[in-house]
């Protein structure tokens, strides 16, 4: 569905579902250069077992108006923005990657807000190596590349991909080759920039899921050690064998993991 953010046309998938705020909401946010896609199988079983699903396009991104924004910070406020427009008081919100930072800064800003909070491929702080950060400026296509390598832990991830006859890597490529020019660089420069994370985890309250690829080469596990320490009784869940695109390496593994923490 869309909304009016800020003055902007915003997407929300709510997985083929009419949107309920009365139901139990979840809010999925996507990483850099992706869109509300990378959550279909989660967004999809969620939104027909009893919850309201908002799986958003950030500004800038899919089907949503408006340039990227420029700081985590503002996708924060964005996103708490969104919950007005739809209607929605408090929601669980799953980010991944970029998107688990402004999963992180939303929950910090407005508490009462956030009922659940799920990081999945997550860490802080999420440097980006210059080189990469540069290309995502000056060489998208050779960014991409090096982003899709990667994210994921094998070229061919045949018996291990669930859809046989879908090529993961090469989904993920064209996703990302379908964004605005501009968008890659601001998200990463945001990730880049973000210094907030662990005073953000400090401030929360609400039950957390970490969500882990044991082989996730861009937010490897340990890198988000400093996060979970920081945030009292956070659970975690290890996907063996995942790389940093869990929901394309792994969808059956966070749809379970998902569906046992926001059931207790």
């Amino acid at each position: 569905m869309y909304l009016d953010v800020n003055n902007a046309r915003a997407y929300a998938y709510t997985g083929g579902k009419r949107f309920d705020p009365a139901l139990p909401a979840v809010t999925f946010v996507h990483g850099a250069q992706h869109d509300h896609s990378v959550w279909i199988l989660q967004s999809r079983y969620l939104a027909h077992h009893g919850y309201a699903v908002l799986a958003v396009d950030l500004p800038g991104h899919g089907r949503s108006e408006g340039d990227p924004l420029q700081s985590i910070e503002a996708m924060a406020d964005w996103l708490l923005a969104l919950f007005d427009a739809a209607g929605v008081g408090r929601a669980s919100v799953v980010g991944h990657s970029g998107g688990s930072l402004v999963a992180l800064e939303a929950a910090a800003r407005q508490p009462s807000r956030v009922a659940k909070l799920v990081l999945v491929g997550t860490a802080f702080p999420m440097r980006v190596a210059d080189d990469l950060l540069n290309a995502t400026r000056d060489d998208e296509p050779a960014a991409i590349d090096m982003i899709n390598i990667w994210s994921h832990s094998g070229y061919a991830q045949k018996p291990s991909n669930p859809g046989p006859g879908f090529w993961v890597m090469g989904e993920n490529k064209r996703l990302m080759e379908r964004m605005k020019p501009g968008v890659l660089h601001a998200d990463f420069a945001a990730c880049n920039a973000y210094a907030n994370g662990l005073a953000a985890a400090a401030t929360i309250k609400c039950p957390t899921l970490f969500i882990l690829g044991q082989r996730d080469a861009m937010t490897p596990v340990r890198a988000a050690g400093a996060m979970r320490q920081a945030i009292p009784g956070a659970q975690t869940v290890e996907v063996a064998g995942s790389g940093h695109a869990l929901m394309a390496e792994a969808p059956e593994a966070v749809l379970d993991a998902l569906r046992s923490f926001l059931a207790r």
